[in-house]
């Protein structure tokens, strides 16, 4: 029987997936060193390790313990910000750690693996939709790390006998329509929670980093993807490799751009709230576009969206926050 080690299980995206494997009654094992995660993300009777994956004892044991055939790998840092400020940290989380973590899964018999690479790989792209053949030119450290990575995989599937699918996200948000899980990180930094939490008064306030950009109203522009859309995804691109699918890079996005002042003004819409706004100079590592063609997705995996609506995504993660925010005894979160 096939058993999947989630590294980073207890974060957003991993939290999702968890869900998504137990909804599908797939066997899964989670390790995480709870930086940024919560066990409480976790489906009840999650078999749990808590550590971080640079501990090659740690995870020798949880995958031979536990029969792993196949990882999901979602452990890393994930700020661009911080990873212009911090670069060497976030080369140690995102490459360094993630060949560890490569090599004791050959060592240990595993052939299967899905990496959560970005959107951040690509050279920053002004029109257009931006494809997995569009030119590599990462703009900050966070992308580079995770460029880095994907380079070992496609070295090590040539090498060994070994296939993998390395998801390129565009700009993940939203939370689990059943409000089982959602983006519970302390001083997260995506635009949509921030702007949730703005609309709740949970933030005094959020900022606009630069609205001078070359694009309609002047703010960047994103592809939002629904996180439970993305965890489909995984669960499909897993199937394929069991399947005997080859390895492949792909696009998960809409293909629809959305900027960050029309993403402010969903948050609005769904809360019913007018959110203060102060604008804040551009931020290192921020591209102006950046929009994904998942032409590729589609027909690889059969990948099918299920929640490909701005008001959606906002409304899901303002009812997440909500639950966040509750008193005591009114929320189960």
């Amino acid at each position: 029987m096939s058993v999947t080690l989630i590294t980073g299980g207890a974060g957003y995206i991993g939290g999702h997936v968890s869900w998504a494997c137990a909804d599908a009654v797939r066997r899964f094992v989670v390790i995480d060193n709870l930086s940024t995660g919560s066990r409480k993300s976790l489906p009840p009777g999650t078999v749990f390790v808590e550590a971080d994956i640079s501990d090659d004892a740690a995870l020798v044991s949880a995958i031979r313990d536990n029969g792993v055939t196949s990882i999901m790998h979602f452990a890393g840092s994930t700020v661009v910000p911080d990873s212009v400020a911090d670069p060497a940290s976030y080369y140690t989380n995102n490459t360094v750690n993630s060949l560890k973590l490569l090599r004791v899964a050959l060592a240990c018999g595993v052939n299967h693996m899905i990496f959560s690479s970005t959107a951040a790989v690509y050279a920053p792209a002004m029109e257009g939709l931006v494809t997995e053949d569009s030119p590599l030119r990462p703009e900050n450290p966070y992308g580079r790390s995770k460029l880095m990575f994907e380079q070992m995989l496609a070295d090590a599937a040539a090498a060994y006998d070994f296939r993998y699918i390395a998801l390129r996200y565009f700009n993940v948000a939203g939370a689990d329509p059943a409000g089982r899980v959602g983006q519970s990180t302390p001083n997260a930094t995506h635009l949509i929670k921030v702007a949730a939490q703005a609309a709740l008064g949970v933030r005094p306030e959020m900022f606009i980093f630069g609205d001078d950009y070359a694009t309609p109203d002047g703010t960047c522009i994103r592809d939002f993807i629904h996180v439970s859309d993305l965890a489909d995804a995984h669960m499909l691109a897993l199937g394929y490799l069991e399947n005997g699918g080859r390895s492949q890079t792909l696009n998960c996005g809409y293909g629809v751009g959305i900027s960050v002042r029309e993403a402010i003004a969903g948050m609005e819409r769904a809360s019913g709230a007018r959110i203060p706004i102060r604008l804040a100079p551009r931020r290192p590592g921020d591209a102006p576009r950046i929009v994904a063609d998942s032409t590729r997705l589609k027909k690889t995996l059969a990948w099918r969206p299920q929640h490909a609506d701005l008001d959606e995504i906002v409304k899901s993660a303002l009812e997440w926050e909500r639950s966040l925010s509750a008193p005591t005894g009114e929320s189960a979160r």
